[in-house]
C-alpha cells in the first residue's frame, strides 16, 4: 500500500527527518535505511561524494559506518517548504557530532557540524521517503577536526 500524498504532512516529515538520524546514529542494519530511501531515481549528494540509487547508496554507508561512531544528529529544524502531488522540498538543518578515525590513526578525532540540507521527499509505500538529499553546506564547530 502506498502513502497518499494527503498523508505527506509536514508532521510526518519532520517526524521521518528525526527517524533518519536516529537511524544513523545506531548503524541500522543496511536494509532498514533503504527503506527510507526510494531506488529509482534516488541521488545522495553528500560533501565527499554523489550516489545514486541503493548501490551506490550502500557503499557510502559502508564507508561511513565503519569510519565514523558514537554520532549524535540533533534536528535543529525541518522546514517543509512545498508538497505538490506527493512531492515536498525540505531544508533540514541538523548539528552532527561523533568520533572517528582514518585508517591506521592511533586516536579518534572528534567531529562536529552544523549541516545545511535540501531534501525532496516523496511519499512511499510505508511513509516518507528521500529522493534527494542535497548537503548544501557544513559548517564546522570551534575544535572540529577536518573532515
Amino acid at each position: 500500500m502506498t502513502v497518499s500524498a494527503a498523508e505527506l504532512t509536514e508532521q510526518a516529515i519532520q517526524r521521518f527527518a528525526v527517524a533518519w538520524y536516529e537511524a544513523l546514529d545506531r548503524h541500522d542494519d543496511l536494509r532498514d535505511v533503504l527503506a527510507m530511501l526510494v531506488d529509482d531515481g534516488l541521488e545522495m549528494r553528500f560533501p565527499e561524494v554523489t550516489s545514486r540509487g541503493h548501490k551506490e547508496f550502500e557503499a557510502w554507508y559502508l564507508a561511513v559506518t565503519t569510519r565514523f561512531f558514537d554520532e549524535v544528529h540533533t534536528v535543529r529544524s525541518v522546514d517543509v517548504r512545498s508538497v505538490v502531488d506527493g512531492v515536498a522540498e525540505v531544508k533540514v538543518l541538523v548539528n552532527w557530532q561523533c568520533k572517528g578515525h582514518d585508517a591506521q590513526d592511533a586516536k579518534s578525532k572528534w567531529f562536529g557540524f552544523d549541516s545545511y540540507q535540501t531534501w525532496t521527499v516523496v511519499a512511499g509505500p510505508a511513509g516518507p521517503q528521500i529522493r534527494v538529499y542535497g548537503v548544501d553546506k557544513m559548517d564546522p564547530m570551534p575544535g572540529t577536526a577536518e573532515l
